[in-house]
C-alpha cells in the first residue's frame, strides 16, 4: 500500500511557505537528494531533528512525472517543507511541464540533475552526460524559468571523464547561468561516465573543494553550493567561509542527528529546540502509528533510522533489535520503542520539544 502523505495541487501549508527558498536566497545547509533514501518516511524523520534544513526528493524523471503514478511519486505531507524535487532529464518542454507539475503539488524548488553518472541514466542522456552539453542544459533551465516563478537550480559535477579540468566547468556554468539558474549544487569530485560504478563514483575521485572556492570567487553573484564528504556541520561552517550553501549527502544518512543543531547554528534561529535522540524516536511515533494504519510495513520506516545513535553507547544494540524485529509480521512502533529503551539517556538540555511537525497529521 502507498504511504499517506498528501499535499495534492495548492495543498501547500501557508505557515511553512515563509520559510520555502526563493529566488536569490540559498539556505546555509541542504540535504543531497539520494536514490533510495531521501524517500517521503526519510524526510519525516528528519523533519524531528530539523526544521529548516532543505530537503530533496530522490530523482523523478520525467516520464514518470509525466506518465507515471503521481501520488506515489511526487505526494508529501506539508510537514517535509521546504522540499525541493530533483528532476531526471533533458527535453525542455518535459521539464518545463514537469516543473509546472511540481509548482501546482506544493514543491518549493526544482532542481535538474546533471551529476549522476549512472549507466541507466546516461542510456536516458540525462545526469553528468549533460555537463558535455551546457547549452541543452541551459535551454533545459530557460524553459523551467519561463514555466514557474520557483527556483531552478542545477546539481552537478565539476568534470567528466577528459571534461575536467576548471576551465571546463567555469564554462559550463557561465552558459547555463545565462538562462538564469538559480543556484549551482557543485559536487566536487568529477564523474567517469564509464569504468567506476555510481558509488565509486563517489569515494574514488578526489575532492576538489578549492575549484568550487575559486568558482565562487570568480562569479561572486552566483548562488553556489558546494557538495561532497561534508560530514559533519563544523565541516559545513568552514565551507560557509567560501560559498553559500552546503550540501550534506551520505553522512546525512549514517548520521542524521549531525543536523540537530542546524536550525539554531547554521540559520540563526536562537529558539530553535536541540532535540535529544531520543525525544526525535518520541516525535516520529506519531507518524509511524499512522503510517502503520495505513497498512505501510514498519521496515519501510526503521530502515531510516538505524544511524539515529551513531557514534553512542547503546547504537549496537539499537540497530539489532530493530534490525531483528521491525521485518516480523506484525511489527509495531513498539519495536522503536524497545529499541530506544536499549541506549541509555544521556543527561541532554531539559529543553522539551514544541508540537513537531511530526506530530501533524498529514493534509488531506
Amino acid at each position: 500500500m502507498q504511504p499517506t502523505s498528501t499535499t495534492h495541487p495548492a495543498a501547500a501549508a501557508p505557515a511553512q511557505a515563509a520559510t520555502a527558498p526563493r529566488r536569490g536566497a540559498t539556505p546555509p545547509v541542504s540535504v543531497a537528494p539520494m536514490m533510495e533514501r531521501t524517500d517521503r518516511h526519510f524526510r519525516v524523520f528528519l523533519r524531528c531533528i530539523t526544521r529548516r534544513t532543505l530537503l530533496y526528493t530522490e530523482m523523478v524523471t520525467t516520464g514518470a512525472v509525466l506518465h507515471g503514478d503521481r501520488e506515489y511519486l511526487l505526494g508529501f505531507s506539508p510537514r517535509e517543507r521546504p522540499l525541493a524535487l530533483q528532476l531526471g532529464g533533458d527535453d525542455p518542454e518535459q521539464l518545463a511541464a514537469c516543473a509546472r507539475i511540481a509548482q501546482e503539488w506544493g514543491y518549493d524548488e526544482v532542481n535538474l540533475n546533471v551529476g549522476c553518472p549512472s549507466e541507466r541514466v546516461q542510456k536516458g542522456s540525462f545526469g553528468a552526460c549533460l555537463m558535455a552539453q551546457p547549452e541543452a542544459v541551459a535551454e533545459a533551465v530557460a524553459a523551467m524559468r519561463a514555466a514557474v516563478p520557483l527556483p531552478v537550480t542545477v546539481k552537478h559535477r565539476i568534470g567528466i571523464d577528459e571534461l575536467d579540468h576548471y576551465d571546463d566547468m567555469y564554462r559550463f556554468v557561465e552558459i547555463v547561468a545565462a538562462a538564469g539558474c538559480d543556484r549551482f549544487s557543485v559536487h566536487a569530485r568529477k564523474a567517469w561516465l564509464q569504468g567506476l560504478s555510481p558509488k565509486q563514483n563517489r569515494e574514488v575521485p578526489p575532492l576538489r573543494y578549492e575549484d568550487v572556492y575559486r568558482l565562487k570567487r570568480e562569479m561572486p553573484e552566483l548562488a553556489v553550493e558546494i557538495n561532497g564528504g561534508v560530514l559533519s556541520l563544523a565541516e559545513a561552517r568552514r565551507h560557509l567561509e567560501h560559498v553559500d550553501g552546503v550540501m550534506i549527502g551520505r553522512a546525512a544518512y549514517d548520521d542524521p542527528y549531525l543536523f540537530a543543531r542546524a536550525d539554531s547554528d547554521l540559520f540563526a534561529d536562537a529558539a530553535a529546540p536541540v532535540p535529544s535522540r531520543h525525544g526525535v524516536v518520541e516525535a516520529f511515533l506519531p507518524y509511524v502509528e499512522e503510517q502503520l494504519a495505513a497498512g505501510v510495513p514498519l521496515k519501510h520506516l526503521s530502515r531510516h533510522l538505524l544511524g539515529l545513535f551513531a557514534g553512542q553507547r547503546g547504537a549496537r544494540a539499537w540497530r539489532r533489535h530493530v534490525a531483528e524485529n521491525a521485518h516480523l509480521d506484525g511489527a509495531g512502533a513498539e519495536v522503536l520503542v524497545r529499541a530506544a529503551e536499549r541506549v541509555p539517556r544521556r543527561e541532554e538540555a531539559a529543553a522539551a520539544l514544541p508540537p513537531s511537525p511530526c506530530q501533524r497529521s498529514s493534509r488531506k
